[in-house]
């Protein structure tokens, strides 16, 4: 019922699932990880706690086919299920049980593991690995977005379609930096979930994205006038206050304080201030 990417990228060290299915929520029950342990998708016949338990044993320091020799391995209904795993070195492993509705199967290799099952056919596996191994230069969340939109396109999961999620953990990444939960987006019922997951995504980049250093602009000269004028348009008047003042007002209104910087701005909050106010 569920197509799914089990992923770890070096470079930022996280550790990420994208999955999509005919099955209501199906964030709440495939996706589990854990940053600097690794990350696990439970399905077909789920068992959740392959989820908790998986991360226990890859925390413990064992690699991914062991990890999946394990859970299987004490598991009497396992011909079942289907589960992918990669490890804190990114190693790939993944398993279907012989009792798994067609077509059924997966493909792991270094970084990923990629399965599936009710699938429209083998093509959805595979078109999701290729994605991955073909998008190395593109973002972590991206790579695992396109995956999983490749699979989808391939047929996906041949009942429909219904939901989808994109889950990523990282050391500090949360809002705040105090948890390790860097995305966790879900489309729970929704006639075509993967491009809601993108759109999801798209605003998740939006507002937490970090400004390119190289891209600021000075916040002055005609540059200030033109933001002091909109801001005005838009009602957070610079009389009686400064620039900064009402710049950072508005920005907590519409959720783009991640992206100020004093004394400079991000094109891409001025781009959004030119969207939102009214005209002159």
């Amino acid at each position: 019922m569920t197509f799914s990417i089990v992923a770890y990228d070096p470079e930022s060290a996280s550790w990420g699932v994208a999955v999509a299915s005919k099955f209501l929520a199906v964030g709440a029950v495939v996706p589990w990880g854990r940053a600097g342990a690794g990350a696990v998708a439970t399905q077909a016949a789920a068992n959740l706690s392959y989820g908790p338990d998986g991360l226990d044993l890859l925390a413990g320091g064992l690699a991914a086919d062991e990890v999946v020799a394990r859970l299987t391995g004490a598991d009497d209904e396992r011909d079942s299920r289907q589960v992918g795993v990669v490890d804190t070195a990114g190693r790939g492993a993944t398993f279907t049980g012989p009792d798994c509705l067609d077509w059924a199967g997966g493909q792991a290799g270094d970084g990923y593991a990629v399965q599936g099952n009710i699938l429209a056919g083998p093509q959805v596996v595979e078109a999701m690995a290729q994605t991955w191994r073909e998008r190395a230069d593109e973002p972590f969340e991206r790579r695992l977005l396109e995956s999983l939109v490749a699979g989808d396109r391939a047929g996906g999961d041949r009942r429909g379609r219904q939901s989808a999620a994109l889950r990523v953990w990282r050391a500090g990444a949360a809002y705040g930096g105090v948890l390790d939960l860097a995305i966790d987006l879900r489309v729970d019922d929704h006639r075509t979930p993967t491009e809601e997951l993108g759109r999801l995504l798209a605003l998740h980049e939006l507002y937490f994205g970090k400004p390119d250093p190289a891209g600021l602009l000075p916040l002055e000269g005609a540059l200030a006038e033109e933001v002091a004028a909109l801001l005005d348009r838009l009602g957070y008047s610079t009389t009686g206050s400064t620039l900064a003042d009402a710049l950072d007002t508005w920005a907590g209104t519409e959720n783009f304080e991640e992206r100020l910087v004093p004394g400079r701005l991000d094109p891409v909050v001025l781009e959004q201030l030119r969207n939102h106010a009214p005209p002159s």
